[in-house]
């Protein structure tokens, strides 16, 4: 899976996680999907573009936002998608968004022992 889309916002703790699903692998592409703060204080790798939403908008407006970001630049079979940082509403619009690109998607996070796990869709 050479392509990581996360969620980098709100969430005691789930930038580590995202820290460490970043530097589990040599991602092709990584895409983060975070809020001013994420952009301020998160320093991404080279290979690394942050999409940034605002997260008072609707669930339908972040959607689209984060589907003009990504519209055309992946080309994989599947994806990487892990959604361990941030709220539902986010959530749901990252999903509607993939959903919508006709991307398949494993769901991805780490466990306790350092391993990537992933949940194929």
């Amino acid at each position: 899976m050479p392509t990581l889309i996360a969620n980098l916002s709100t969430g005691k703790g789930t930038w580590l996680e995202v820290i460490k699903i970043i530097n589990s692998q040599s991602w092709d592409k990584i895409f983060l999907v975070t809020n001013d703060f994420g952009r301020d204080n998160f320093k991404p790798q080279a290979n690394t573009e942050i999409i940034i939403i605002d997260t008072f908008q609707s669930t339908s407006q972040i959607a689209e936002k984060i589907k003009q970001q990504l519209q055309g630049k992946i080309t994989d079979f599947e994806i990487a998608l892990n959604l361990a940082s941030g709220s539902g509403k986010e959530h749901m619009a990252l999903l509607e968004t993939v959903l919508e690109l006709g991307l398949n998607f494993r769901l991805v996070t780490y466990d306790k022992n350092l391993e990537i796990m992933g949940i194929k869709r």
